[in-house]
């Protein structure tokens, strides 16, 4: 890639994450970091320009809307890397990701639709290849816990001599924090899309609906139909190992697809047996299946109702909308505990456990999309040598954990014993 005018371009940076993601870079973007703010209001860019400070004063802004086609083109040709959070993105998405291919600038985004990230694979993944440029979907709290956490379980695995990971289970410890209105927005868009269209529905619920060697990947009903099963909203089931009952995690449908094309891109790297899933683990007490029971009836409920336009419409009153977001004060109380369990091809048992102490939709994820964009920016040498549409893992895996550690994320794995304690620290 030849030298480009600017380093970063934040993309929709006057939405509620996007202004705080420009905060994030004002605060810890090195000074010689050329970045530029862009959105449709250059008003709107000014007046959030003159809020960032002094850091921020000599910030490019650039009006450019999502549909037009040629601004896009001249934005992404000047640009090393450009990160976006206007979505939904297979509505205001796909001209900015196909420019970036076009220009072989690397590119972030927030995106959890999996019909978005298929259509990124089937239309612009060989033109980026081609030139050069990293597309990085999922660059939040969907999916980088998740697609980083199993990186770095699969490393130390190998690094043990333990071979590969089997049956792998994420579950969700603790979180306080709210989804966005634009992720909420996203899922809602999808929805309607997969109405009428039986191609879209197979691809949602295909469990390696991304892969791009379909053919490849489990096919039989042990494997995918198997792992279709726990993923369904109303399954509740008990850990056996922990005694602890597990329930649906509302995004476990699209993270996991994630993790499960980092594995392929990696060229299964992470093994063949490899089975991974999300849960949230509601602990052993009494009413531990109460409340797992509970949560997979609420989430089928309001799934199913935005699955039908007279609910729709009802629940568009009480559900967020896009730019809505708490405040300062609810956003400091924010958190989230994730553990990774998972059993290798040797029997090895290990233990990884992710953690933040930032909100996980908002200022957690402002922080992930701030330092991918970052790093693809300005990491190249040290970047895994790959581009296409790739995954936060396989576009910049250990470059990524390191520029979070530092930020107070927790990536820490651990080797347990067959009791299930901690044999080893990671």
């Amino acid at each position: 890639m030849t030298t480009r005018e600017l380093d970063l371009v934040l993309y929709g940076a006057t939405g509620f994450v996007g202004a705080l993601t420009a905060g994030h870079l004002a605060e810890h973007a090195e000074p010689h970091v050329r970045i530029a703010l862009a959105g449709r209001s250059r008003t709107k860019l000014e007046a959030l320009r003159a809020e960032l400070g002094t850091a921020a004063a000599d910030w490019e802004l650039v009006e450019v809307d999502a549909t037009d086609t040629a601004g896009l083109r001249r934005l992404a040709a000047r640009a090393t890397a450009i990160a976006s959070t206007v979505g939904p993105y297979a509505r205001h998405g796909k001209e900015l990701v196909r420019a970036c291919a076009e220009e072989g600038t690397h590119y972030a985004d927030l995106t959890g639709e999996v019909l978005f990230v298929r259509w990124s694979l089937d239309d612009v993944a060989t033109r980026a290849a081609e030139t050069g440029a990293r597309i990085v979907h999922a660059c939040g709290f969907d999916s980088i816990p998740s697609d980083l956490g199993v990186l770095v379980t699969a490393q130390r695995a190998a690094q043990d001599g333990e071979g590969t990971l089997g049956e792998t289970t994420l579950a969700v410890r603790s979180m306080r924090g709210g989804f966005s209105g634009g992720t909420i927005d996203s899922g809602r868009q999808q929805i309607i899309a997969m109405q009428g269209d039986d191609a879209a529905r197979r691809t949602v619920s295909d469990p390696y609906g991304l892969s791009p060697r379909r053919s490849e990947e489990p096919s039989s009903e042990r494997d995918s139909g198997a792992t279709a099963t726990l993923e369904r909203w109303t399954h509740v089931d008990r850990d056996t190992e922990t005694n602890h009952w597990n329930g649906p995690f509302i995004m476990a449908s699209f993270n996991t697809r994630i993790v499960r094309l980092s594995n392929t891109l990696a060229n299964w790297a992470y093994g063949r047996e490899f089975r991974y899933r999300e849960v949230v683990d509601f602990g052993s007490g009494v009413l531990a299946p109460v409340k797992a029971g509970a949560m997979a009836i609420g989430l089928g409920v309001v799934l199913g109702g935005l699955s039908f336009r007279p609910t729709r419409a009802l629940l568009d009153r009480i559900l967020p909308k896009p730019g809505d977001g708490p405040t300062a004060e609810q956003r400091a109380r924010g958190r989230f505990r994730l553990e990774i369990r998972t059993t290798t091809s040797t029997g090895a048992r290990y233990v990884t456990k992710v953690s933040a102490d930032y909100d996980p939709g908002y200022n957690g994820t402002a922080i992930m999309l701030g330092q991918s964009a970052l790093s693809l920016a300005l990491d190249g040498d040290r970047l895994p040598q790959r581009a296409g549409v790739l995954t936060p893992a396989t576009a910049m895996g250990d470059v990524l954990v390191e520029r979070l550690r530092a930020r107070g994320f927790v990536f820490d794995t651990s080797r347990r014993s067959g009791d299930g304690s901690v044999a080893q620290d990671g």
